[in-house]
């Protein structure tokens, strides 16, 4: 019987991850299926993963704190962040992992020159992707509309700002990491505040991929450099397939693969 894997999200049918990990799980022969489950209600997640016995998973917004919680277990660094994009179920323990930091650490090796990268947005994405930038060496500064979400980071001794104290205007790098553009042509943050910090960045990244969302048309009516997500998609997916394959497969194996998926 073929092993069933699954992306937990809202939204969710955008995703692309069930296309990457099904061609890969062809390609490897590896018996498995993965699909999508729309999930409203992050409490429940623990309790639909077992109803759908399901092996392995991955976790989207807004769900990844709430997939921190259903886990029995936690690797150290998913630990160390408090949020968890990729269960396993190993007896009858799920295993919790992350893998979207050092996914997207990888995809800023399109960029150079970059030292300062102001993050957009507070929510599990950030929480993970902030430590191991930090740990890389990269100056990071965390942009969120309320304050609650980012007491978090500043006990970690990140600078952070509302943005009604925002006040700073030169970053390399400009990192949306909200939702703001998946379903709807919002920007991240107001305009007046993009307007006044694009034209001194080198580059910005939107994590939304598949869609040139607004924050993206702005920033290139700057000139800039810009990629979506889907190169954090992909390295994350990766590192993925190797917890859902018990590390069975080559990772440039399934990165030709799962490449191949996404153009």
């Amino acid at each position: 019987m073929a092993k069933k894997f699954a992306i937990f999200g809202n939204p969710v049918e955008h995703s692309m991850s069930p296309k990457m990990h099904n061609c890969a799980f062809v390609e490897l022969g590896f018996g498995a299926v993965y699909s999508k489950i729309l999930l409203e209600d992050g409490s429940k997640l623990r309790d639909i993963f077992l109803e759908e016995n399901l092996t392995g998973a991955n976790i989207t917004v807004p769900h990844k704190e709430a997939a921190y919680d259903a886990c029995d277990e936690l690797d150290e660094f998913a630990k160390r962040v408090g949020a968890v994009n990729t269960i396993v179920k190993v007896g009858d323990r799920l295993i919790g992992y992350n893998t979207d930091a050092p996914g997207f650490l990888k995809s800023l090796d399109n960029f150079k020159d970059i030292k300062t990268i102001l993050i957009l947005g507070a929510g599990g994405t950030v929480q993970s992707t902030s430590e191991i930038l930090r740990d890389s060496g990269y100056d990071i500064t965390i942009l969120n509309r309320g304050q609650s979400r980012l007491d978090f980071f500043k006990e970690k001794g990140f600078k952070t700002f509302t943005y009604d104290l925002f006040n700073e205007d030169k970053f390399d790098l400009i990192v949306n990491m909200t939702s703001a553009g998946l379903s709807d042509n919002n920007y991240p943050a107001p305009k007046d505040i993009l307007d006044n910090i694009l034209p001194n960045a080198k580059a910005v990244v939107d994590i939304i991929y598949g869609k040139k969302t607004p924050f993206l048309l702005l920033a290139k009516e700057y000139n800039l450099q810009v990629i979506d997500g889907k190169e954090m998609l992909l390295q994350q997916g990766i590192l993925a397939f190797e917890y859902f394959t018990n590390n069975r497969y080559k990772f440039k194996d399934i990165e030709s693969i799962m490449r191949d998926a996404l153009d």
